[in-house]
C-alpha cells in the first residue's frame, strides 16, 4: 500500500474532450474496477495505463499525475472531482482541495499490478456528512488507534469522526478547569464491563492503583488527533454528555448531582446553578480544542427520576413554568444551544432532545429508529440518520453462537448496506433535504481492545461509506459484495483486523399466500462462492446441489447450506426450517395486551409464515412484557398432530425464555383442554443467544389452538406458532 499524499501538486491541467470521447489505453484485458464507494458517474474505457504507483504518487515534476484546483469548475458540491486515465496520462480536477483529495483516494484504489485502468469519472458525494462514531468511554483506545481509523476513513471518503468522550465508563478528555474529571473519573477498578457495571461495583480509582483501568487524552493529544484528521479532510465531532450519562462526573464533583453523592445519580442536577457553570466552562474548553462547527451534547437516556424528588429541580420548574421533567431537560438543552450559538458553534444531540421541545437551531441524530429524524426534518431541522437497527456496529455481524460476545442485535453487512438514509415514503422532497447524512455507531461496552474494535467496524464501515457517498440508484448489493471482498486484502495491508465475512448463508424469505408457498432466496457474503444445499435435513456436502434459483416450499422443508470457495468449505452449516402450515394467515386473538414496542408484522406475526432470524429486531419476532396467551382460529375443526412455538433468549437486552409453555385446544372456542406443558431447558443466567422449540405432538380434533407462555423475567420473544 503506498503512502497517503498530503502535499499539493502544482502542474497544469490538460483539458480533454467529453467523457464519452475518452479512450486510448492499450486493451491489455478488460479491466475490473473495484472502487468503494462507487462513483456517481464512471465510464470504463478499456485497457490499462502502464505506470508504477511511484510514478504517480510522488511530489515532483516527474509525477505522471496532472492535477489542479479550479474554483470556477462546477462539479456539483465542494467534494466533487473529475478523474481521467488515458494512454497519455492521468488528470484530476476539482474546485477545492477537498475534492482533489478525494480524487486521489479514487486513484489510489484504481492502482493494480497491471497499472491504472483507463476510466473517466465525474464524482461527488450524495451527503455532506459521512461519519463513524467511536465510544472511548466504556473502553479507552490510544490515539494511535484513532489515527489508524482516520486513515481508513479517509481512504473510503468518510469525513466525520464522532468522538464519544464522556459516559459512565470514564471521562476521557483533560480539563484544565476541572482536573478531577481525569484524576478521579478516568480510571475504573475493573476492565470487564459486565463485571464492573452489572456487578454493581462501579467504582473509580486513581491512575497509580494497580487495579486501575482506563485513560484519557491530554489536550495536546486531542489537538494532535484533530490535526491528523484535518490533514485527511475529516472533522472530529466531540460529544460531552448532558444532562444524562454523567455517572462518572459525580465521582469527581458529586455536588453536581441531585443527591450530592457519588455512585447514586446518572443525571446532572439542573436546579443547581453550578451545573450550568460546569457545562459552559467544559464546552468552552471543547470549543478551544475542536474547530468542529457542531458540538454534540448527548441528550439521550436521561433517567429524570431524581429531578422529580430534587427540591432544587422542582424549584427551577416552578420558577420557569415547566410542566414536567421532559420540559426541564429541554430547558437545559436550550441553555446549551444558546451558549454554543454565542460562541459561533451549533448544537447536535441524540433524538431525545425532541422531548419537551426541540431547541430552535438544533440538529438531531436519530438513533431510536427513524421516527425522531422524520419528525425533526418535518419541523425544518437538519438530521443525521443513525438508526440502531441498521447502523450499530457493536451488534453481531454473524451468528452470535459463532462470534465473540457482543451487546446483541444482528446487523450483517448486507443489512447495513440496504439502508437508505432518506425515508422517501415519509418525507417530501423538500423535507428530505434536511437529511444531512449518515453515521454508524460503535459502542464499546463489550469491545475491550483494538483488534476487536476493528473486527466489529470493518468491513461494515465500508458499506456505510458507500451509503453516504454513492447515489441511491447506483447502489447494488451484488456489485458491492464483489467489491468488498476485493477490498479485504487492502484492509489487511492497512493493519486492520477485519471480520473475514461470514461462512453463513442468508435465507431471504417471501411468503406467497396466493399460491400457499414460501419462496427462499439464498445469498452468501463471500465472493466468488457456491452455495450447496439440502432440503430434507441431511448434512450438505460439496456433492449436494448448487444453488442457482430460489427454492419453493409448499409445505415443510429443513434447508441446510454450506458455502464453498475453490472447491473447499469451512464446514459451517446453516439450518432453517420453513413451514407453510395450517395456521398461516389464519385469525389470531390475544387474551393479553400486546406490547407496542415489538409488534413485528402486527397482530398476525405469529401466523404469517415468516420464521425469525438471529435478532429480535428483524421484524419477525414479536415481544411481550406480560405472559403470552393467544388463540388461533383454523376456521374449521380438523385433526392436529403437531404444534410448536419457538422462543429466543439473550439476557443482555433482557430477553428470556418463558418458564413454561402450555398448549390447549378447543372445538368451540370456549372449552379448552390442555394438551401438555413444556418447561424451558435453558437457564435464565445463560448469556449466550439461545433458542428453544416448545413442541407438542399427538392427535387432536380442534378448530382453536391456544398457546400460553409464562413470563417470569423481562421480555418474551417468539416468531411463529407452527400448526400441523
Amino acid at each position: 500500500m503506498f503512502s497517503l499524499m498530503r502535499s499539493k501538486q502544482k502542474i497544469t491541467f490538460i483539458v480533454f474532450g467529453g467523457l464519452s470521447l475518452l479512450s486510448g489505453c492499450q486493451p491489455v484485458e478488460n479491466p475490473q474496477v473495484n472502487l468503494i464507494p462507487q462513483p456517481a458517474q464512471m465510464e470504463i474505457t478499456g485497457g490499462y495505463l502502464k505506470l508504477d504507483s511511484g510514478e504517480v504518487f510522488c511530489d515532483s515534476p516527474s509525477s505522471k499525475l496532472e492535477s489542479v484546483v479550479d474554483p470556477s469548475w462546477k462539479g456539483g458540491n465542494p467534494e466533487a472531482y473529475e478523474l481521467r486515465v488515458t494512454s497519455k496520462g492521468i488528470s484530476l480536477k476539482a474546485a477545492t482541495e477537498q475534492g482533489l483529495y478525494y480524487g486521489k483516494q479514487t486513484l489510489r484504489q484504481l492502482y493494480t499490478p497491471n497499472g491504472f485502468p483507463c476510466v473517466a469519472i465525474q464524482d461527488s458525494a450524495r451527503f455532506p456528512y459521512r461519519g463513524l462514531h467511536l465510544d472511548v468511554s466504556r473502553h479507552f483506545f490510544p490515539k494511535e488507534e484513532v489515527f489508524k481509523l482516520l486513515d481508513v476513513m479517509a481512504y473510503y471518503k468518510m469525513n466525520r469522526l464522532h468522538f464519544h468522550l464522556t459516559d459512565a465508563g470514564g471521562w476521557r478528555v483533560e480539563s484544565k478547569k476541572y482536573p478531577k474529571l481525569t484524576t478521579d473519573a478516568a480510571f475504573r477498578t475493573n476492565s470487564d464491563w459486565l463485571e464492573w457495571w452489572d456487578g454493581q461495583e462501579r467504582q473509580f480509582t486513581t491512575a497509580d492503583d494497580p487495579k486501575a483501568y482506563g485513560g484519557f487524552y491530554t489536550q495536546d493529544e486531542i489537538r494532535a488527533i484533530v490535526a491528523y484528521a484535518a490533514d485527511r479532510h475529516i472533522t472530529v465531532l466531540p460529544e460531552i454528555e448532558f444532562p444524562g450519562h454523567a455517572f462518572e462526573v459525580f465521582f469527581a464533583y458529586p455536588e453536581l448531582s441531585c443527591s450530592g453523592k457519588a455512585g447514586v445519580d446518572h443525571d446532572f442536577c439542573i436546579g443547581n446553578p453550578a451545573t450550568f457553570t460546569f457545562m459552559e466552562e467544559i464546552l468552552s474548553e471543547m470549543i478551544d480544542l475542536f474547530p468542529s462547527e457542531y458540538i454534540h451534547i448527548g441528550g439521550d437516556e436521561a433517567a429524570k427520576s431524581s429531578w422529580k424528588k430534587c427540591p432544587k429541580c422542582q424549584a427551577l420548574m416552578r420558577k420557569e413554568g415547566l410542566k414536567n421533567v421532559d420540559e426541564l431537560q429541554s430547558y437545559m438543552i436550550h441553555r446549551a444551544e444558546e451558549f454554543l450559538l454565542s460562541k459561533g458553534r451549533k448544537l447536535i444531540g441524540w433524538d431525545e432532545i425532541l422531548e419537551g421541545g426541540l431547541a430552535p437551531e438544533a440538529t438531531v441524530m436519530s438513533w431510536r429508529g427513524e421516527s425522531g429524524g422524520i419528525k425533526s426534518a418535518r419541523m425544518g431541522h437538519d438530521v443525521i440518520m443513525t438508526p440502531g437497527e441498521y447502523l450499530y456496529l457493536d451488534f453481531y455481524q454473524a451468528d452470535p453462537r459463532t462470534q465473540p460476545y457482543a451487546i446483541g442485535g444482528y446487523t450483517p453487512i448486507r443489512k447495513v448496506y440496504s439502508y437508505n438514509p432518506i425515508p422517501t415514503d415519509s418525507l417530501t422532497e423538500e423535507e428530505g433535504k434536511h437529511i444531512m447524512g449518515v453515521q454508524a455507531n460503535t459502542w464499546t461496552e463489550y469491545i475491550k481492545d483494538e483488534k476487536y474494535l476493528e473486527y466489529m467496524m470493518f468491513p461494515r464501515a465500508l458499506a456505510v461509506a458507500e451509503i453516504g457517498w454513492t447515489p441511491q440508484e447506483k447502489r447494488q448489493w451484488d456489485s458491492f459484495k464483489q467489491r468488498v471482498n476485493h477490498h479485504l486484502p487492502t484492509l489487511r495491508s492497512m493493519g486492520i483486523n477485519h471480520f473475514p465475512l461470514s461462512d453463513e448463508v442468508e435465507m431471504i424469505t417471501e411468503v406467497d399466500h396466493q399460491n400457499k408457498q414460501i419462496v427462499v432466496t439464498l445469498d452468501a457474503e463471500k465472493y466468488p462462492a457456491e452455495i450447496h444445499y439440502t432440503l430434507d435435513g441431511s448434512e450438505p456436502t460439496l456433492s449436494s446441489p448448487v444453488y442457482t434459483a430460489p427454492i419453493v416450499v409448499k409445505d415443510s422443508a429443513i434447508v441446510k447450506t454450506i458455502v464453498a470457495q475453490e472447491g473447499k468449505t469451512s464446514g459451517f452449516v446453516c439450518e432453517r426450517r420453513f413451514d407453510y402450515h395450517k395456521g398461516v394467515n389464519k385469525p389470531i386473538h390475544f387474551n393479553n395486551k400486546l406490547y407496542s414496542g415489538y409488534m413485528a408484522g402486527g397482530a398476525g406475526a405469529l401466523v404469517d409464515g415468516y420464521p425469525g432470524g438471529l435478532t429480535y429486531l428483524d421484524g419477525h419476532w414479536q415481544g411481550y412484557l406480560d405472559n403470552l396467551d393467544c388463540v388461533i382460529d383454523l376456521g374449521e375443526t380438523q385433526v392436529i398432530s403437531r404444534v410448536s412455538a419457538r422462543f429466543m433468549q439473550l439476557i443482555g437486552p433482557g430477553v428470556f425464555q418463558p418458564s413454561e409453555v402450555e398448549l390447549l385446544t378447543s372445538e368451540n372456542g370456549k372449552d379448552f383442554e390442555s394438551r401438555g406443558v413444556v418447561p424451558t431447558t435453558i437457564s435464565n443466567k445463560d448469556r449466550a443467544l439461545s433458542f428453544q422449540d416448545y413442541l407438542f405432538t399427538g392427535s387432536w380434533n380442534a378448530r382453536y389452538v391456544r398457546i400460553k407462555a409464562t413470563n417470569t423475567n423481562g421480555f418474551l420473544f417468539t416468531d411463529e406458532v407452527v400448526i400441523w
